[in-house]
């Protein structure tokens, strides 16, 4: 086994020229030898002890030849020979520890059984498989993807040290095979579709819409993938959810795309997959068993998450596969998503790609852009066009709110109201005592009696809280009210004196 810099990552990878004696390998033959070789990798590993990850770990390289009959190091095969280089092991193995991957499960879910081949709807010419207990997914990538990760290691190694819950994809490692004058590349990364929930729909989202509509090609397939333009027309009411899921969902998206913009990455995707819980389900006899005793933390959608929503544990029998639960007009939704392709920087050949496209289309909404342009569209896209809050009719709590108003409006008007109608029988009961003692008094109708002068400082004194009461109290008293009349024993000298007589029209005399 040899160790190799960094600088070795992109050599090899056109086909060299084999002899005559050398076939290609078949896709079975390099399906094996990448389940061989990584295999043999993590293997090797364990053997050596644990220990911090340093700086030169990210660059380092590690290549071995397996050949099919064998060595001192290396297990015999039934494929062809080829070449193994395992690309930062020691950083990688620290990836896997930090998702709780245990080697032993690591191995069991890549070389246990033959690796599913799945199809790709994107432009790239990228491979597909799939682990048989659908916890991994291996993509083949090109030269410069696996240069471009491998220079992202750093950054990627502490942006998951502060927070491992995020919808990035989850690497897990970084192998090249060389077999029969072909070079394959692989990451391992986690699967965000379940492959035992039916996907109903399944979205590849941008924020474009430059030619952002699924193919006729895709759309004819069994479990086609569609793009923006489509989302808008089969979804256009969008997906709700409530409070929390909403924000917490936009704060991961909103956090993950800060990431991607400090590393200069753009053109990358939310693959959205939607399951439809109001159609018939899966029968127990066609569900996969996969999944079971979850080996990967942090992998489903509703973990990937954070914010205030408690995550569920865990559970190996679990109908939901962690699909976040949502609504669309009538139908109860699981969502399962995570952002792909994020191993597309802004280099040269994408900033000419923008310029072109450009030219012959409105540029805001190609899919290549610059990195924070990109970034701000896609998170407007998703916040206001595919993920929705569900805001809850006005119930309890506003009605609580309008009620309680209204019963503290209620209660003043009828403390007023008391208060008022009080105020107005005291009025009365002066005015009769005032009555009263008038046609009662014979011998000084000019004073008022002294019951009258209590009950009118009384009222005065009662109002004294209120100026504008005084007021009115003072002026029905003064104005409002006439005397009343006075009796006919009184003397005409009196009356003179004070009060001029009902009955006579002349004028007092002073003298």
């Amino acid at each position: 086994m040899s160790t190799e810099s960094a600088d070795t990552i992109g050599r090899g990878t056109k086909t060299s020229k084999t002899s005559k004696d050398h076939r290609k390998p078949t896709a079975e033959a390099l399906k094996g030898a990448i389940q061989l070789g990584i295999g043999y990798a993590v293997g090797n590993l364990s053997s050596k002890p644990d220990r911090d990850v340093l700086m030169q770990d990210f660059s380092m390289v590690e290549t071995v030849f397996l050949p099919s009959e064998g060595s001192n190091l290396t297990p015999a095969h039934h494929y062809p020979d080829f070449r193994l280089k395992t690309y930062a092991p020691l950083a990688f193995r620290y990836f896997r520890e930090l998702f709780g991957i245990k080697p032993d499960d690591y191995l069991y879910s890549i070389c246990k059984e033959p690796l599913i081949e799945l199809s790709n709807p994107g432009a790239s010419s990228s491979w597909f498989y799939l682990t048989s207990d659908d916890e991994f997914i291996i993509k083949t990538v090109q030269h410069k993807e696996a240069e471009f990760l491998q220079k992202l290691l750093p950054g990627y190694y502490m942006n998951l040290n502060q927070n491992p819950r995020t919808l990035l994809p989850k690497f897990y490692g970084l192998y090249c095979i060389q077999c029969g004058g072909v070079t394959v590349r692989v990451v391992v990364m986690n699967n965000v579709l379940p492959r035992a929930m039916k996907m109903h729909f399944k979205y590849d989202l941008k924020g474009s819409s430059y030619k952002r509509r699924a193919s006729r090609k895709e759309r004819v397939k069994d479990s086609p993938t569609f793009k923006d333009l489509d989302f808008q027309e089969m979804h256009q009411d969008g997906l709700y959810f409530d409070s929390d899921t909403y924000n917490a969902l936009m704060k991961t998206l909103q956090r993950d795309c800060r990431v991607l913009e400090s590393f200069k990455i753009m053109d990358y995707s939310l693959l959205l997959g939607i399951h439809v819980l109001n159609r018939k389900p899966l029968s127990r006899g066609n569900r996969l068993d996969s999944r079971r005793g979850q080996k990967v933390l942090y992998s489903t959608a509703l973990e990937s998450i954070q914010g205030t929503v408690k995550d569920p544990e865990p559970v190996a029998d679990d109908d939901t596969f962690g699909g976040i639960p949502a609504k669309h007009k009538d139908e109860n939704l699981l969502i399962f998503l995570g952002i792909i392709d994020i191993l597309q920087s802004y280099r040269f050949i994408k900033k000419v790609e923008h310029s072109w496209k450009a030219l012959v289309h409105d540029g805001d909404t190609v899919s290549v852009h610059r990195p924070g342009f990109y970034a701000d569209r896609f998170l407007k896209f998703m916040g206001t066009t595919v993920f929705k809050k569900l805001h809850p009719i006005r119930g309890a709590s506003s009605r609580r709110k309008r009620s309680s108003l209204h019963a503290g409006k209620s209660a003043s008007q009828e403390f007023l109201s008391i208060q008022k109608e009080k105020k107005e029988e005291k009025k009365a009961q002066s005015m009769d005592n005032l009555d009263g003692n008038f046609y009662s008094s014979s011998k000084h109708p000019d004073l008022l009696p002294k019951s009258a002068l209590t009950g009118s400082i009384q009222i005065d004194g009662e109002c004294t809280e209120n100026s504008e009461d005084r007021r009115d109290s003072s002026s029905t008293l003064a104005l409002d009210d006439p005397l009343p009349s006075l009796s006919r024993s009184q003397s005409d000298s009196d009356l003179d004196v004070y009060l001029p007589h009902t009955d006579s029209p002349r004028r007092p005399s002073w003298s």
